[in-house]
């Protein structure tokens, strides 16, 4: 296999890495500030956080895309697929609801994410959730932490080490199941710290040791959401296992098509008086 047909069909270049860190980090602090918050702080209930953190994470993943553009990693052909990846995404969300954590949308994040680089993937996790909670009114305090999680998700499944073959359907299934897990473990800490009534084992403790509240966080996650994640695991990975040769083939047919990665080139018309030059 060619170093050629390793490469990423969407590259990621230094600006774009710059955004993407910038938005991480964005997230990071917005996830898990209770955990570092003075006990006497003015902690309140994420529904009164979303606002501003909508108000600085679209602006940081519009600038994730456009940095692509300086980079030259993604023009127009490369977000016409992102709108419709993000159309798929969109349109398969409505099929499980989240009921009971079957959430067919995983598998599209992960190869998309697989196929077309590690910044295309965090664009199409981010825009996918937001695009797809408005079309199922799944709009609250909770859709920028998911929309972080998904991106999160996609920009990890391109970063994986590049192999091919049934080792990559392994690898991805592997990854697709450790990242079901994840994103559940990582979602609950939107809600969880504010939680009431909650016995204290599995409680959050304001000031209390990050270790203590990070063990009340694991087994509030296992007491509650493994009933969700562990259906999301096993139906990514049983898609990715299905479904994933011919969609990373398709994928990649279609980046080869798109020479996403080729800049155009101006020649000046030759006139038409003028004799052709002989190649040498």
């Amino acid at each position: 296999m060619s170093a050629r047909a390793l490469t990423p069909a969407v590259r990621l270049g230094p600006h774009s890495t710059v955004a993407i860190i910038a938005t991480s980090i964005v997230g990071v602090i917005a996830f898990g500030w209770p955990l570092i918050a003075a006990p006497d702080s003015s902690a309140i209930a994420h529904a009164s956080d979303a606002p501003w953190l909508f108000a600085i994470v679209i602006p940081l993943l519009l600038a994730v895309v456009l940095a692509q553009f300086t980079d030259r990693g993604m023009d127009a052909k490369a977000v016409a697929l992102l709108g419709v990846l993000s159309a798929v995404v969109s349109a398969m969300r409505p099929l499980g609801g989240g009921t009971a954590g079957l959430e067919p949308i995983w598998v599209v994040l992960v190869l998309g994410g697989r196929a077309l680089g590690p910044g295309f993937g965090f664009a199409l996790g981010a825009v996918s959730l937001f695009s797809s909670a408005l079309l199922t009114g799944g709009v609250g305090p909770w859709l920028p932490f998911q929309m972080l999680g998904a991106a999160w998700v996609g920009l990890g499944a391109g970063l994986l080490p590049q192999v091919r073959g049934k080792r990559e359907i392994a690898l991805l299934a592997a990854y697709g199941a450790v990242a079901s897990f994840a994103y559940g473990l990582l979602l609950n800490l939107w809600f969880w710290p504010f939680t009431t009534g909650l016995p204290d084992v599995i409680a959050f403790a304001p000031g209390a040791p990050i270790v203590e509240n990070v063990l009340a966080w694991l087994r509030f996650t296992t007491l509650t959401s493994l009933g969700y994640d562990i259906p999301r695991a096993i139906l990514t990975v049983t898609l990715i296992v299905l479904a994933g040769p011919a969609v990373l083939t398709a994928l990649r047919r279609v980046s080869r098509k798109a020479a996403f990665d080729s800049a155009p080139v101006f020649v000046a018309a030759q006139s038409s008086s003028t004799p052709p030059v002989p190649a040498p």
